[in-house]
């Protein structure tokens, strides 16, 4: 798997449901799901192709040269809808490969083929200038290069997949949307699998506890069970991702402190907020590396 390269986890979109850009949010951003993974003399990996994803196409090569893996967990819209305006891919030679769920009974490549496309949108996948290709996957691993993935079920409103990178001797793991369960209820058997031992866990933390007593089905969880799962899971650093449209920076800003303290009681080393712009990196020879902001 490659030993002691630099591997950079950037944030692009860090919000869940809607992109929500105003001036409550500025410093963690309001763009809807977006990371990416990047090691060297490696293709780009990214986890979800939310609006985010037209802010990391502008910092890569757009003449063709483009070669990458987009997994995708699920195909609500604030998950896709950054596909269309991804300019890398517009161009003649590049390709993408596009990794999700089946939803019930169709493939990935018949449900994108639904959305994008006239009178929802201008442009088919297929026209655009370079090559995407869409795959099935779930309950599956998947060799890129030198990196390992694991895809397995999450629970959330219709098939979801989480997602264990594993790349340069450093565990990077994508959980974005997770039903919480009832009060008592076990954690999921896969999402523990999943995120067992990572060095990074970048976790769905939506709600406050009022919150989703309101939504309880609403395929969510509260920032508190992100860091159960977390210390169960033996997780080093926890990324509270998916934030609320509602919630501001003031807002996630407490959120982030009431973790921390709970982690604190839990045994999790650290926890950061998803902000767009930061990068965190990750090496095999030490993990606790402090965040760079880009």
């Amino acid at each position: 798997m490659g030993s002691f390269n630099v591997v950079n986890v950037t944030f692009w979109g860090v919000r869940g449901s809607t992109p929500c850009p105003c001036e409550d949010n500025l410093r963690y951003g309001g763009n809807t799901a977006c990371v990416s993974i990047a090691a060297p003399d490696h293709d780009p990996i990214v986890l979800d192709l939310g609006t985010g994803l037209r802010f990391w196409g502008e910092t890569l090569a757009s003449d063709g040269s483009f070669r990458g893996l987009a997994l995708v967990t699920h195909l609500h819209w604030d998950h896709v809808q950054g596909l269309p305006f991804f300019t890398p891919i517009n161009r003649v030679g590049a390709t993408l490969d596009v990794y999700a769920p089946p939803q019930d009974g169709h493939s990935v490549a018949t449900m994108f083929d639904d959305f994008m496309r006239p009178p929802y949108f201008p442009v088919r996948a297929s026209d655009l200038f370079g090559e995407i290709r869409f795959h099935d996957i779930a309950d599956a691993e998947l060799e890129w290069g030198r990196a390992l993935v694991t895809a397995r079920d999450v629970p959330h409103v219709g098939a979801t997949n989480g997602y264990r990178v594993e790349l340069d001797g450093v565990v990077v793991v994508y959980v974005s949307d997770h039903q919480q369960p009832r009060d008592g209820d076990p954690v999921s058997e896969s999402v523990i699998e999943l995120c067992r031992g990572a060095d990074l866990l970048i976790h769905d933390a939506q709600y406050e506890p009022h919150e989703l007593a309101l939504k309880p089905d609403w395929g969510h969880c509260t920032v508190d069970y992100a860091v159960r799962v977390a210390a169960e899971a033996g997780v080093r650093r926890l990324a509270l991702f998916h934030h609320d449209p509602s919630h501001g920076d003031a807002h996630v800003d407490r959120l982030l402190a009431q973790a921390r303290v709970r982690a604190a009681e839990l045994g999790v080393h650290e926890v950061i907020a998803a902000a767009e712009g930061t990068t965190v990196v990750l090496d095999a020879a030490s993990v606790r590396t402090p965040l760079a902001s880009g």
